[in-house]
């Protein structure tokens, strides 16, 4: 591994660039993501930043279960973010559809659209959890395994 390479893995591990979508929530968990980066839970500790795109970010947020109409959004936004890349499901909507499960216009879990390296639990979950998450998220990039990094290494 280059010199650069082990630079650019310690600085994703001490700065995780967080991304957000909203794929069709009730908004429960984008109400907890926003407390992460205030002063009381202070996401910024961590060297977490939440970006304004997701050509700038190392994580992608996934709150809501995944529409019709947003599942190209998703994929779209994933193939912008930069590899290597992590994936975190916010709530249990992105994870099971939740209430929503059985709509027509629900196509399920986002593992259907993008390939999730971890899952938030709750409806909605608490910002600690997010934090956790997004600091086990930044390890799996340091430590080269997220499903990004695993596709990168045996596709």
């Amino acid at each position: 591994m280059s010199v650069f390479s082990r630079l650019i893995s310690y600085s994703r591990k001490r700065s995780p660039w967080v991304f957000r979508v909203n794929a069709g929530s009730c908004n429960g968990c984008d109400i907890e993501i926003t407390p992460c980066f205030s002063p009381r839970y202070d996401g910024e500790q961590i060297g977490a930043l939440m970006q304004g795109s997701p050509k700038h970010a190392d994580i992608l947020l996934i709150s809501g279960p995944i529409t019709l109409r947003t599942k190209e959004i998703v994929k779209d936004i994933y193939q912008q973010i930069p590899s290597p890349k992590a994936v975190i499901a916010l709530g249990s909507c992105p994870a099971s559809g939740n209430v929503f499960s059985g709509s027509p216009t629900i196509v399920g879990s986002a593992e259907a659209v993008v390939p999730v390296d971890l899952y938030v639990p709750g409806c909605p979950p608490r910002p600690q959890q997010i934090l956790e998450a997004i600091q086990l998220a930044a390890k799996m990039l340091e430590k080269g395994e997220t499903h990004s990094q695993k596709e990168a290494h045996y596709g």
